[in-house]
C-alpha cells in the first residue's frame, strides 16, 4: 500500500500537544500531564480525517531552544525532517510570548508547510487574543480545545486542505510488531539505533528517559518488522511520578502489540527480579521472545559466570528462548540479533497438520503412561492445532487436567522438544469429551 502522509505536533512545552495527539487519534497513546517535558520522544499514531483518508500523526516533545543536554531538540528536528506538515500548538490562555516566536523561527527554517493551531480555546483569554497569533506570518490560526474537541473538525479540514500528494512507497502489510523492552536504562534505545544504523530513539545515560513508544519499520532479510522501543519497564512499587506510571502501563500494552518481545538484560546486573517480571509479562501474553544481553564486553571473565548462574530462571520462564549477547555501544555481535528474531518468529508461526499432531501427542502417550484418578486412567482421543502465533493444540480426552498438572506440563514439552520452538509458547486446551 502506499505510505500515508506524516503530520507533526511541534510547540514549546506544556501547550497541550499530546491531548491533542489523543484527540486526533482517537485513543489515549500519548502521556498527558500537567508537568512540562513528559513527552520526551516521538510518539506516532494513525489519525482519520475522513473516510479512507488517514495520516501518520507524530506527537514531539516541547523544542526548548538553548541548551540540549538530553538532545531532546534533535528528536523534534528529525521528526520534522520527517513530516509533511506541521501543526505549531500554542497556548491561548496565555497568548503570544516570547517563546513561542523563538520556537516558531526555528521551525520556520525548515520551510515545511504549517498551520497554527491556538490551543485552550474554550477560555475567554484565548478568544479576546485570538488575532495577535497572526503576526507569526504562518497563515490563518485556527481556535480550538484539544481538551473538549471543540474546533477539532475545523483542523482536519484545515490539515485535508495544506497536504500536498505525497509519493507512492510501498509499506508492506506484512510487518511483523517486535517490542523492545526491558528495565530503564538497560541499552534498549541504544539497541534499536544500532539496528537501524540512525538515531531514531534518544539515548541517553539517564534512566527512564524513553517513555513514549516508537514504531519503526526496517526490512530484515526477506521479513519486515516494525520495531516498537518501549518506555522501561519498573515495578510499579518503584515508580514515584505519574508519567512513570503511565509509561509502565503503556510498556505492557506494546507488548500486546507485538508477536515478538526482545528482553534486554543488563549483563553487568545480570537477571532481576525485574527482568523476570518482565518475562512473565511475555509469557502471560502469549508472545515469542529473544533475549538481548547487551553489555557484554564490561564483564571479565567471574562475571560472565555469575551471569550464567543467574539465566536459569529466566530460561524455563521463557523456554529457553534464543540469547545474543552484545555491546549495544560498540555494535558487538548486534547483527545477530535479527536472525535471532527471525528464526523465533518462524517458529511462533508453526503449523502442522492434524496427523502430524495425533502421532506426536500419541508418541508422548506412549512414552509417558497417563495418570489414573480414582482408578479411571486418563485417556486423549485426537488432537488438532486451532491456531499458531501461539501455536495452539485442542486435545479431547476422558477428562480434563488442570492448568498446573504435571502431565499437562509433560505433554507440552514434549510437544515443545520435537517442535524446536524456542522462546515460543504452546498452549494446549484440553476438552472433555464422552468417547462413542
Amino acid at each position: 500500500m502506499n505510505t500515508t502522509p506524516m503530520v507533526a505536533i511541534v510547540g514549546r512545552p506544556n501547550v497541550g500537544k499530546s491531548t491533542l495527539f489523543n484527540r486526533l487519534v482517537g485513543k489515549r497513546q500519548a502521556i498527558v500531564h500537567d508537568q512540562p517535558g513528559v513527552t520526551r520522544d516521538r510518539i506516532v499514531g494513525t489519525a482519520e480525517l475522513q473516510v479512507d483518508r488517514e495520516i501518520d500523526l507524530v506527537d514531539t516533545g516541547g523544542l526548548v531552544p538553548g541548551d540540549d543536554p538530553l538532545g531532546l531538540n534533535k528528536q523534534v528536528f528529525l521528526a520534522v525532517e520527517e513530516s509533511d506538515l506541521l501543526v505549531l500548538v500554542v497556548d491561548g490562555r496565555e497568548g503570544l510570548v516570547p517563546a513561542d516566536e523563538q520556537v516558531w523561527e526555528h521551525f520556520r527554517q525548515s520551510g515545511k508547510a504549517t498551520l497554527v493551531v491556538v490551543n485552550k480555546g474554550d477560555t475567554r483569554q484565548a478568544q479576546e487574543g485570538f488575532t495577535e497569533f497572526y503576526s507569526l506570518g504562518a497563515g490563518d490560526p485556527i481556535l480550538l480545545s484539544a481538551e473538549h474537541g471543540e474546533g477539532i473538525d475545523s483542523l482536519r479540514e484545515a490539515i485535508l486542505g495544506a497536504l500536498t500528494e505525497v509519493p507512492a512507497a510501498t509499506v508492506p502489510e506484512d510487518a511483523s510488531p517486535v517490542a523492545i523492552v526491558g528495565r530503564p536504562n538497560v541499552g534498549k534505545s541504544s539497541l534499536l539505533n544500532r539496528l537501524l544504523g540512525q538515531e531514531r530513539s534518544l539515548v541517553t545515560p539517564v534512566a527512564g528517559t524513553t517513555r513514549d513508544p516508537i514504531d519503526t519499520l526496517v526490512e530484515a532479510g526477506e521479513r519486515h518488522l516494525m520495531l516498537i522501543d518501549t518506555a522501561g519497564i519498573r515495578r510499579r512499587a518503584k515508580v514515584s511520578d505519574t508519567p512513570e506510571e503511565l509509561a509502565v502501563m503503556m510498556s505492557r500494552r506494546q507488548i500486546q502489540r507485538a508477536k515478538l518481545a526482545v528482553l534486554v538484560i543488563d549483563a553487568s546486573a545480570g537477571v532481576t527480579s525485574n527482568d523476570l517480571a518482565i518475562a512473565g509479562t511475555i509469557w502471560e501474553l502469549g508472545r515469542a521472545a529473544v533475549v538481548v544481553v547487551n553489555k557484554w564486553d564490561l564483564l571479565d571473565e567471574e562475571g560472565r559466570e555469575r551471569l550464567d548462574l543467574s539465566m536459569p530462571r529466566l530460561e524455563e520462564l521463557l523456554a529457553d528462548p534464543l540469547r545474543v549477547n552484545i555491546s549495544a555501544a560498540t555494535g558487538r555481535a548486534v547483527e545477530k540479533v535479527f536472525p535471532a528474531i527471525d528464526r523465533a518468529l518462524t517458529a511462533f508461526d508453526t503449523r502442522l497438520g492434524t496427523s502430524e499432531v495425533n502421532r506426536l501427542f500419541a508418541e508422548a502417550l506412549r512414552r509417558h503412561k497417563p495418570p489414573a484418578q480414582y482408578g479411571k486412567p486418563w485417556k486423549a482421543y485426537y488432537a488438532t492445532q486451532v491456531s499458531s502465533e501461539p501455536p495452539t493444540f485442542m486435545l479431547f480426552a476422558n477428562r480434563t487436567l488442570k492448568r498446573a498438572d504435571t502431565y499437562r506440563r509433560y505433554l507440552v514439552n514434549s510437544i515443545r522438544r520435537h517442535l524446536d520452538l524456542p522462546g515460543v509458547p504452546i498452549r494446549l486446551v484440553i476438552r472433555q469429551r464422552a468417547r462413542r
